[in-house]
């Protein structure tokens, strides 16, 4: 169990179990804060990803502590801690395990022994994940959907909580292999951590270059993560809330302009695919997180709209118009959200 008094039972009421979530959260970001400075709006959805029971995709520059941004949120929620190098030549087995021949000494018999591999873990950070073939990115697939692992005909239950937070660099794509749209789908969130700005960088260069970091302290157990996870699921959304999750999700595809549906002409123009149900899904669910983190037992449309970015930047595909004209995927949600109606429906 953790230090503090973080823990939440499934039967407190709703309010009283809000007010502890965010008291907790709050705490685990002080922590973070140690170590981390600067990049609260990156840290808060790291955590809000972790609430929602979602997987997270990292994209920046080399530099940006990024691994030690999961590694510190990791050590902050007393959670065991996996990294994996991705590479070239990294095989499936170097990430899921493999059976091995052994010799019982004892009874003089041989037979084969399930090693388990660095994914058996609370957090996995799997580093540049696109500097690996396909073959190795799908080994993700069955653990980041089911939370298990297939190894010789044989299902191997991970750890749980689990999440897998991946990392990308934007501007070297020489020798990668880009995520497959399925895969990048499994990702509930995609993160732009960007530069700091002048006075976090300053306070950045200063503080690592005077003494050992501090430690951080842990404040959540993975007990007490599920209970908060739990939590989250009970919080109610009101029909107009998901309704507006809906149109947003659907408003981003342009084949729904041959159907009832309202699709904006940018889109039409823009973009390729569109997201999914999952994406609405993901809204809901990390919409419901963060008005709990802010305090409250119910969800906002502004909750909605604040996690719209992370969703849905990695799930709509643009075309050959929007590369030539530079438009940006974030360009595009921002629009929508600017014409997407957010009044509230009578019910």
């Amino acid at each position: 169990m953790s230090d503090s008094d973080c823990s939440i039972a499934p039967d407190q009421d709703e309010l009283a179990a809000a007010e502890r979530l965010r008291d907790c959260c709050q705490q685990l970001l002080a922590e973070c804060g140690k170590v981390i400075i600067g990049q609260q709006e990156v840290l808060e959805q790291l955590l809000l990803a972790v609430l929602a029971r979602g997987h997270c995709l990292l994209i920046g520059v080399p530099g940006l502590a990024k691994t030690l941004m999961i590694r510190t949120l990791a050590e902050g929620m007393a959670l065991t801690f996996s990294r994996i190098q991705f590479t070239p030549d990294l095989m499936p087995s170097d990430i899921t395990g493999t059976e091995i021949l052994y010799d019982d000494k004892l009874s003089g018999q041989r037979g084969f022994r399930f090693v388990h591999g660095p994914i058996f873990a609370n957090i996995v950070l799997a580093d540049e994940i696109n500097r690996t073939p396909p073959k190795t990115q799908a080994a993700l697939l069955e653990a980041m959907q089911e939370r298990q692992v297939t190894v010789a005909g044989s299902r191997h239950k991970l750890p749980n909580p689990f999440f897998v937070l991946a990392t990308q660099n934007p501007i070297e794509q020489e020798g990668t292999y880009p995520l497959p749209e399925a895969q990048q789908d499994r990702f509930m969130f995609s993160i732009r951590v960007d530069y700091p700005d002048e006075a976090d960088e300053y306070a950045v260069i200063e503080s690592t270059t005077s003494g050992p970091p501090p430690a951080v302290r842990p404040v959540i157990s993975a007990e007490e993560i599920l209970a908060l996870q739990e939590l989250v699921l009970r919080v109610p959304a009101a029909p107009y809330v998901i309704r507006y999750a809906t149109r947003l999700t659907r408003a981003t595809r342009p084949a729904a302009a041959a159907t009832a549906d309202a699709v904006p002409e940018f889109i039409a123009k823009y973009v390729n695919w569109g997201a999914g149900p999952r994406a609405g899904q993901s809204l809901i669910l990390a919409a419901k997180a963060r008005a709990l983190l802010h305090g409250r037992t119910y969800v906002a449309i502004d909750d909605v709209r604040a996690v719209a970015l992370p969703v849905l930047r990695h799930r709509i595909m643009t075309n050959y118009h929007a590369d030539a004209e530079g438009v940006r995927t974030d360009t595009l949600i921002q629009r929508l959200l600017s014409v997407v109606p957010r009044e509230k429906a009578t019910d």
